[in-house]
């Protein structure tokens, strides 16, 4: 796990904590290819510089988002946002699907819009597989 994701994940709460935990550990197994570092002061996983996946500490819960996760076709994930980003929220370690999470990641390397380039295409996403 990154140093710096490492070090996010310990100012967590406990329960919190092994939340991320376990999205981390997971999300590195499931997209080993990936770089993972903090971007705009949470965690998230990139394929060839595009964002591919994250978490974040809301207010009540862990919220942990696929930037292309509206065209995975999940029942699942939530859409977030105006753009093709969905997401699901946990409050325990014990709600985290790993199986679900498994499948989620297989679909991220597979299915991405191209959000590394949406400002030079202002704002419009473009399918990169």
């Amino acid at each position: 796990m990154d140093k710096d994701i490492r070090a996010y994940n310990r100012a967590l709460s406990v329960a919190d904590r092994a939340i991320a935990n376990t999205l981390a550990q997971q999300i590195d197994r499931g997209l080993p290819e990936a770089e993972s570092k903090i971007w705009h002061g949470h965690p998230v996983w990139f394929l060839d510089g595009n964002p591919i996946v994250g978490y974040s500490k809301l207010k009540d819960c862990v919220r942990l988002l696929f930037w292309s996760g509206q065209s995975f076709d999940e029942p699942g994930l939530l859409p977030e946002g105006s753009f093709k980003a969905a997401e699901t929220r946990y409050t325990s370690a014990a709600e985290i699907r790993t199986k679900d999470l498994r499948r989620w990641l297989k679909k991220a390397k597979a299915i991405q819009w191209d959000y590394k380039n949406i400002v030079k295409r202002r704002g419009n996403l473009v399918r990169l597989k």
